[in-house]
């Protein structure tokens, strides 16, 4: 089989190396492989849009892929530029080199007439601009949520002297000195822009939002029990927040009654805002006087936190210095406060000023704001901001130009075979967990889902897992993809968001593993901790302590690290269980015990461990009596039916390279 791999950002690389591999895992005839970069490096965005002094709001440990871990000396965030060097020692590991193709831009990408191939037209810069085909059975779409920018219209602002996107941004220099610099965006890249800028030499920074936004810490907090006694913080580093969460009845073992219920949604919105609140005094974010979300969006279940959270205590200094609060303190505040508390930045007298979206720019460059009857409006506009530089932190737009030709050429048919031909460009359209459109496996869409507390490279890791084991092995697979799994990791979006498409990292994680056979049941772990990796090892003529116990405590209080589904499965790497024991096992070991292992774990685990129990006792007999398997998804014979795998033995003649591994045309010189 042959599959073209188009984008070399980590979603691609991730594809690549799993590809390459197949025939290792699957007992399939080995895969070639090609990607198709068009910058000269790989890393994508990370490589090519950001800017200095970036750094990951995503931890080491998630972001990094299961078999190839990051340095110890990288500490928990890494740096944009660090990122892509691991990224090329990633390819250098796994040599990934000789099937990796820079410089080389996609122009299109095409279906044949006869059979269900694709023909990939590209072309090397190297080699003067040489345009050539390959033909291909399977597509991997990498190319990245962050390339094409997303640019509002706001009437007047050709009146503004510099403006431009974050995607140009490089340093701060482009700042200037003495300017007044207007930042269109409240998303990561526009707080951390917004942050760069007041602690530069601005004479002024403005940061416009359009519906709210929630500042969430990127470390777990270290609030200061019974301050009143002069109490401090330790000033040690606390774990990263996105390792914070327990997947103990969370996502694993949950009945899916239960998991399909809002309920868990409802806590852990009540649960977020009663933590901020009681470490800073706010539940709209941290530190967040101002700007929390409009109020039908303002929910865990409808936002994407925002972990640039440098900017918050400059936005909220005009509120809390610089004018009176209109409501005193409440006496349960003020206890608060006496209690516990967080020890926030002092700005140094420096702010940022939080203003809504603009509604338009006179001719001579003052802006006048929309009115979104919130305090910001009421302050902003009294004042007269004329802006020198504005910087569009908008977004980008999910497009793929180079199916635009094919899809076009289709025109407004209708019908099954129109639909069959036609490629799967919209996100609604990859109705199989995000990733493939269920008539047509044999283009994946990797890394095109947004988590709101997460990251896009381990959520790419296992959608090139289940796309690939779909493509190769469908018989792998041990139940059929019901789209009823589904709705559970979804955000629910509103109707008005501009992003349509995200989800909850740990639940979308957990079902792929599931999906896979590659989630641990309860006595599996503890068999391969206590049993197969032994509680006690015999050393010499005593008894010496083993490690195997720690296999169920990462398991159980662990986030869903990507590594905890390559212990079974198709998958099935032997290094997993000594990252869990080790660098993982840290992880839980640094946690503090009220704060995080009562609050952040035991806490959700006394409640939902009960409720699930009941539960699933409610349903064993209920099911009992009517009949009826609440739990039952269909097994599937080969994937048969309406989602046939590339490499099934229907499609493969008797044989997986029976069909496919024919001979092969040669790629033509990059």
């Amino acid at each position: 089989m042959r599959v073209a791999v188009i984008g070399g950002g980590p979603s691609g690389l991730v594809t690549l190396k799993y590809l390459l591999t197949a025939h290792q895992f699957l007992g399939v005839e080995p895969i070639e492989a090609h990607l198709f970069e068009g910058d000269d490096a790989v890393g994508g965005t990370f490589y090519a849009r950001t800017y200095e002094d970036a750094e990951l709001v995503s931890s080491t440990q998630l972001t990094t892929f299961s078999d190839f871990r990051a340095s110890k000396n990288d500490g928990d965030f890494m740096s944009a530029k660090r990122y892509v060097q691991y990224l090329n020692e990633y390819c250098t590991h796994f040599n990934l080199w000789p099937n990796i193709h820079l410089n080389t831009r996609v122009d299109s990408v095409t279906r044949t007439l006869k059979g269900n191939k694709h023909v990939v037209t590209y072309t090397s810069k190297t080699t003067g601009e040489t345009t050539s085909e390959w033909e291909c059975d399977a597509i991997a779409v990498c190319s990245g949520l962050h390339v094409t920018p997303h640019i509002p219209d706001i009437p007047g602002i050709e009146h503004v002297p510099v403006k431009m996107h974050s995607s140009q941004f490089k340093e701060k220099k482009q700042f200037g000195v003495d300017k007044t610099v207007m930042i269109l965006g409240s998303g990561e890249t526009g707080s951390d822009l917004s942050w760069m800028a007041v602690t530069s030499q601005t004479k002024r920074v403005v940061m416009c939002h359009r519906s709210g936004f929630h500042f969430a810490p990127k470390r777990n907090l270290s609030p200061v029990l019974f301050r009143i006694l002069g109490r401090k913080s330790s000033g040690e580093l606390t774990v990263p927040l996105d390792n914070a969460r327990a997947s103990l009845f969370d996502t694993a073992y949950v009945h899916p009654l239960l998991r399909n219920h809002t309920a868990l949604w409802t806590f852990y919105n009540v649960y977020v805002r009663t933590f901020l609140w009681l470490n800073t005094g706010t539940p709209e974010g941290l530190d967040q006087v101002v700007g929390e979300p409009d109020p039908h969006k303002n929910h865990v279940s409808r936002i994407f936190f925002n972990k640039s959270s440098n900017a918050a205590p400059y936005i909220s200094y005009p509120y809390k210095h610089l004018q009176p609060s209109p409501t005193p303190p409440t006496f349960l505040s003020r206890i608060r406060s006496a209690l516990i508390g967080s020890t926030l930045k002092d700005t140094g007298g420096r702010y940022i000023d939080l203003a809504p979206w603009p509604q338009s720019i006179s001719s001579q460059g003052i802006v006048t704001f929309q009115n979104n009857h919130r305090p910001e409006w009421e302050r902003m506009r009294q004042q007269t901001i004329k802006p020198d530089i504005v910087i569009f932190c908008t977004g980008y737009n999910q497009e793929y130009p180079f199916f635009s030709a094919h899809n076009s050429s289709l025109g407004r048919k209708h019908g099954s075979k129109a639909a069959k031909r036609r490629y799967a460009v919209s996100h609604t359209e990859r109705d199989v967990r995000g990733i493939w459109n269920r008539n047509d496996p044999s283009v994946g869409f990797i890394g095109f889902l947004r988590p709101s507390l997460g990251a896009i490279p381990p959520l790419a890791e296992m959608q090139a897992q289940l796309w690939i084991l779909q493509l190769l092995a469908p018989h792998r697979i041990p139940r059929q993809l019901d789209p009823k799994d589904e709705e559970h990791y979804r955000l629910h979006n509103p109707a008005d968001s501009r992003v349509k498409y995200g989800i909850d990292h740990e639940s979308y994680v957990y079902q792929l593993g599931l999906d896979m056979d590659s989630a641990m049941g309860f006595s599996e772990i503890l068999k391969r901790g206590l049993w197969e990796r032994a509680l006690w090892k015999r050393g010499g003529d005593a008894w010496k302590n083993g490690t195997g116990w720690k296999l169920p405590l990462v398991w159980g209080l662990g986030a869903n690290y990507n590594v905890k589904f390559r212990m079974k499965g198709p998958w099935r790497w032997e290094g997993a269980e000594e990252v869990m024991e080790t660098e993982l096992w840290m992880m839980i070991k640094r946690r503090r015990w009220f704060w995080e292992h009562f609050c952040l774990s035991l806490l959700p685990m006394m409640i939902f461990g009960p409720v699930s129990l009941v539960v699933w006792g409610y349903a064993s007999v209920v099911g009992l009596l009517l009949g009826v398997d609440f739990t039952r998804q269909e097994k599937q014979e080969g994937m048969k039916g309406e989602m046939p795998g590339m490499g099934s033995k229907k499609a493969l003649g008797g044989g997986v390279e029976g069909k496919w591994m024919r001979e092969k045309l040669p790629l033509a010189e990059l």
